[in-house]
């Protein structure tokens, strides 16, 4: 399973314009994350890429984007850390940003050894502009994000198949309660929020609904 930019926004709450703005090489410092899949069209993320961007966009909500790449360079550079960017605990707090674990915490700005109370949950909910951004791995209460099922692919809780799949049944007509007819199992309840969470990342297609300054 790889994602494509929408769901990859969809699911990390980053701007589609933020995604290629992150992911460009000619930026200053270079590339924030590259997507793994593809970096050409279709640009493709990988799930490790979606976890990376959600830390990114925690990190942007902190302290500006010149010091996250100060920071990714640190990392790459000077400690010599090649592994995704998801392998990484990143936290910012007062305007730092620290390689982390569960006790201490490296500055990756200014150097040294620090104290961090509390680590960033990367994978669950939060709000950016205004906009609640998912559970990574329960997006909606009957849809679920498992790397193990399908690739990551979202899927209706507890089975295998595509919330995607249920949802365009629903917008071609079928009603929530009739959805079991085609998928047995698949409650009302479930092939509603496949619909809701589909119509969630479609609100990302073009960054509708989005006016911020890419950064």
């Amino acid at each position: 399973m790889s994602y494509e930019p929408n769901l990859a926004a969809a699911l990390s709450g980053a701007t589609i314009r933020q995604l290629a703005h992150w992911r460009n090489p000619s930026a200053s410092r270079g590339a924030i994350l590259v997507p793994e899949v593809s970096h050409t069209r279709p640009i493709l993320y990988s799930f490790r890429d979606v976890v990376a961007l959600r830390t990114c966009v925690k990190l942007r909500q902190e302290t500006s984007l010149q010091k996250i790449r100060q920071a990714l360079n640190t990392l790459r550079e000077d400690l010599g850390e090649r592994e995704h960017l998801s392998s990484y605990a990143l936290v910012a707090e007062n305007d730092r940003i620290y390689l982390a674990d569960s006790d201490h915490a490296v500055d990756l700005i200014k150097g040294g050894n620090v104290v961090i109370h509390e680590l960033v949950d990367v994978l669950a909910p939060f709000y950016r502009n205004g906009r609640h951004i998912p559970d990574l791995l329960k997006p909606r209460d009957h849809v679920a994000v498992d790397s193990s099922v399908r690739g990551g692919e979202p899927v209706i809780e507890g089975t295998r198949i595509p919330a995607s799949d249920v949802a365009a049944l629903v917008r071609d007509g079928i009603p929530p309660d009739l959805i079991s007819d085609f998928y047995p199992g698949v409650s009302a309840a479930a092939a509603r929020d496949a619909k809701d969470f589909s119509d969630y990342v479609d609100s990302y297609t073009g960054d509708s609904g989005t006016r911020q300054v890419v950064a």
